[in-house]
């Protein structure tokens, strides 16, 4: 039996196909990426190497690249060690641990052509060697800036979302919004968004994944300089019209949300997503207002407050 409305309109999976959701589990997580589980690939794949590097979180890219450095180091620190470090010049460490230390200083200044310090190579092997590190370092921070430049220039947008939907009234009805915000100080312009229903429906005694585009109030604005609440009517036409949260529940439905936007700094088409699920819709209730005006009579907009709602009688 459907638990919600259907019309005439094509289903769009976007992709992710009729299978079923259980667990309360999402299809697109809160920070946009998808929620799907791949296996069956190599561990190490170098055509997806680049794409790794210059999408990951900037914490673990840092620490990636600080360990590649260590790590290349120890390994030319032994190298160093096991040809004997009577062969690097000004090396006076007498211990095990102090001569490691000095060929790992010694490694650290040639990978980085920095030029030497106390210590230089002296005798034809090591001297191939560092001429060997000196080279691998100038490819090595060659790719590293280049990723740092790819992470810097990559146009991305980054839109703060309202951390719940609301259910408020909205003019004769009522209507499901959200809010979202430009976090940058750039330009947006030419803004689109497009909502989808998705939830699980019993078709001849098996459960599959419908798919429902969501009509909006406005789809589409000229310029993001403030905050957008974005509106879906629900009227007789809406699936969500007569529903209690027990329904969106039980369908264990998701909003999809996809935003389009034309980045005027770089001049390119930028995109991000996120969802909802239904715990995060909330019943009567109405976003709180962020804006204000300073002492000089000046609009403010609060974006810390983006989220904040208030329940309504």
């Amino acid at each position: 039996m459907a638990l919600f409305k259907r019309n005439s309109q094509i289903d769009d999976d976007l992709g992710f196909s009729t299978q079923p959701l259980s667990g309360n589990q999402r299809l697109i997580n809160a920070d946009g990426t998808s929620n799907v589980k791949r296996i069956g690939l190599p561990f190490f794949r170098a055509s997806d190497t680049y794409t790794w590097l210059i999408s990951m979180k900037w914490r673990r890219f840092l620490l990636i690249i600080l360990i590649a450095y260590l790590f290349v180091n120890t390994i030319f620190a032994s190298l160093y060690l096991a040809i004997g470090t009577e062969y690097l010049r000004g090396a006076e460490g007498t211990l095990l641990k102090d001569r490691f230390f000095d060929a790992f200083f010694f490694s650290a200044q040639t990978i980085s052509t920095v030029g030497y310090g106390h210590i230089s190579p002296n005798g034809f092997l090591t001297s191939c060697l560092a001429a060997f590190e000196s080279m691998l370092g100038l490819l090595a921070f060659a790719l590293a800036t280049g990723l740092l430049y790819g992470r810097f220039s990559r146009p991305t947008a980054k839109i703060l979302y309202s951390k719940n939907m609301v259910i408020a009234p909205y003019k004769e009805i009522k209507g499901l919004m959200f809010r979202l915000a430009n976090y940058r100080n750039n330009q947006l312009i030419e803004i689109e968004v497009q909502m989808v229903l998705t939830y699980n429906e019993l078709v001849d005694d098996k459960t599959i994944r419908r798919f429902y585009p969501m009509a909006l109030e406005r789809s589409k604005i000229s310029l993001l300089t403030l905050s957008w609440t974005v509106v879906h009517p629900i009227d007789e036409h809406s699936p969500l019209h007569n529903k209690t949260e027990k329904d969106l529940a039980d369908a264990e439905l998701e909003i999809l949300v996809l935003v389009k936007a034309f980045d005027d700094t770089f001049s390119q088409t930028v995109h991000t997503r996120t969802s909802y699920k239904d715990e995060a819709i909330l019943h009567n209730s109405k976003f709180s207002s962020i804006f204000s005006k300073d002492e000089d009579g000046q609009m403010t907009l609060d974006l810390s407050k983006i989220g904040d709602t208030y329940p309504i009688g």
